[in-house]
């Protein structure tokens, strides 16, 4: 299973550091945060297939850090919780998580369900690594075929472009930076990467928006980069 990301989210770091062990005896790879703000920021940092939440937290708990995640992504949750009462399991559950583990917990017990969770996650076809169509507002992206349209309508993308369109679209919301593209989509260092980036991005708009200057999609962020709205 190591292709796998597994965010593990806790505020008490003995906890965090335990799962990790465990979860990298498996070939998983671990991210970790310490409270549910923390948690959406790494989420959209890294490319997360599972996430192991404690409920009681400070700044944002987990069944709050839950209903966020589930209003844009459908990666299994597994809710971690000192409390046994069925209510608490309830309510986790509604809000979302896909599976309930009480502290005190055995760690096989733990790992055990992570990896039926993501089994379940792949056999489904709701793995974000598999192919998929994103769709925004009309701008549609078939990672599959390759093929981005407008309104239904193809536009024919230089092989370039489409790993820019498909590098924003398939993270919506999120800016990168000029360099961060570049590093990305070429694959390369980014030296003097600043023209070649904004000639790509001006030919992009040319072929999505219909009004180039006033872009419904293609949005720049000022003095940060570029980022797909959502």
């Amino acid at each position: 299973m190591n292709e796998f990301n597994v965010l593990v989210v806790d505020d008490e770091k003995e906890i965090r550091d335990g799962i990790e062990i465990y979860l990298k005896n498996e070939g998983i790879k671990v991210i970790k945060a310490a409270d549910g703000i923390e948690a959406i920021e790494k989420l959209n940092e890294h490319t997360i297939h599972l996430i192991i939440l404690d409920v009681m937290m400070p700044r944002m708990d987990g069944i709050s850090t839950t209903f966020k995640i589930r209003e844009q992504k459908n990666i299994p949750i597994i809710i971690l919780s000192a409390k046994s009462e069925d209510t608490d399991k309830i309510l986790g559950l509604q809000v979302g998580a896909d599976d309930y583990v009480t502290k005190p917990f055995n760690p096989l017990e733990l790992i055990a369900r992570v990896k039926s969770q993501l089994r379940r996650y792949v056999k489904l076809g709701t793995y974000e690594g598999k192919k998929q169509v994103i769709d925004l507002n009309g701008l549609t992206l078939d990672q599959e075929a390759k093929e981005v349209k407008i309104h239904g309508d193809p536009v024919k993308l230089t092989p370039i472009e489409y790993r820019i369109v498909e590098l924003l679209m398939t993270n919506a919301g999120r800016v990168f930076s000029i360099n961060d593209i570049y590093e990305r989509v070429w694959k390369e260092p980014s030296y003097n990467a600043e023209n070649t980036v904004a000639v790509h991005i001006r030919k992009i708009r040319e072929k999505i928006e219909i009004d180039p200057k006033n872009p419904r999609y293609l949005k720049v962020v000022w003095g940060i980069g570029y980022k797909m709205e959502k």
